[in-house]
């Protein structure tokens, strides 16, 4: 049984009980069971606490060696949200998927990361731990934000970085805000309605019952304690020379799309940029394969 904070910090996310915790865990494991299963879970020991890390493997063991990718999933979650996608990026390399201290999951928080500097410095931390020198990095939303991050700061590890509608590049503006509780309202609409309202918001969460469960456990189980991330400006993201792949909903909420298809390349050298219709905030999720194909074939390409 993974360990609990013991000091009630407003710097540090916690959960609110040891009853609640456990029911968040047993819906995140049935999300978990609808992808990949791990070979491996560890825990590995930081300057800011204990992160929580799920492997995935190849089917054939000459890929062990294949340069390996790291997922960061997005606010609010755990890395259960990646259930479909780990089948497909670990088919042919290794995959880890870190459950970030701070947010629902199985990492156990110690020490504020939301500062650019410390988070870069967790991250690094982390993959040291793992025994990895060279990673290719994909982030969503938050966890787009850290990757971003990771590339200005502490690039030295990274082969590729991707970012699935990331934060980072705008300011978190009110209509995304109003879209998160939108949708959390919404999964207490009755079940006939779900679909609709799925369509609307953009918002699988709703149309998939292990998806929805996890969620309102999350949301009950743990409070985060951490502002919202700034931008990196248009000077820091000119220092990035990590190979850097974007790609964003044509309905996203947390940015503005068309404006960020051409303004990253055109700040970050050789850098990546596209839009996947008819989604939102979750084009991982949204539309896995077309994303899962277009993932694979950028880290296939830096590799």
């Amino acid at each position: 049984m993974p360990e609990t904070t013991t000091r009630a910090r407003n710097d540090v996310g916690r959960y609110v009980n040891d009853a609640l915790r456990d029911r968040y865990f047993a819906a995140c494991d049935a999300v978990y069971a609808m992808g990949a299963p791990a070979l491996a879970e560890t825990d590995v020991q930081t300057s800011f606490g204990t992160t929580h890390v799920y492997r995935y493997g190849p089917a054939e063991p000459a890929a062990e060696s294949r340069t390996p990718i790291v997922l960061v999933h997005g606010a609010s979650s755990c890395s259960a949200m990646w259930y479909p996608n780990t089948a497909a990026l670990s088919a042919g390399r290794p995959v880890y998927a870190i459950d970030t201290p701070g947010d629902p999951g199985r990492s156990v928080q110690r020490e504020p990361i939301y500062q650019p500097e410390r988070a870069a410095e967790w991250l690094d931390e982390t993959l040291t731990g793992l025994g990895l020198d060279r990673v290719h990095l994909i982030g969503s939303s938050y966890g787009g934000w850290l990757a971003l991050n990771q590339a200005h700061r502490k690039p030295g590890r990274l082969a590729s970085v991707t970012l699935l509608d990331p934060g980072g590049l705008e300011k978190v503006g009110l209509r995304f805000f109003a879209w998160i509780f939108a949708g959390l309202f919404a999964t207490f609409a009755p079940k006939a309605l779900r679909p609709r309202l799925a369509s609307w918001l953009q918002q699988p969460v709703l149309i998939v019952p292990e998806l929805r469960v996890m969620i309102r456990s999350g949301v009950r189980a743990y409070r985060i304690r951490r502002p919202a991330p700034r931008p990196l400006a248009e000077d820091e993201l000119r220092t990035i020379r990590t190979p850097l792949y974007l790609v964003l909903g044509s309905r996203s909420l947390l940015v503005h799309p068309k404006r960020q298809v051409e303004r990253v390349p055109r700040l970050i050298p050789g850098a990546r940029a596209e839009i996947v219709s008819n989604t939102g905030h979750g084009p991982q999720i949204d539309h896995a394969e077309q994303t899962n194909s277009w993932m694979l074939s950028f880290v296939d390409s830096v590799d």
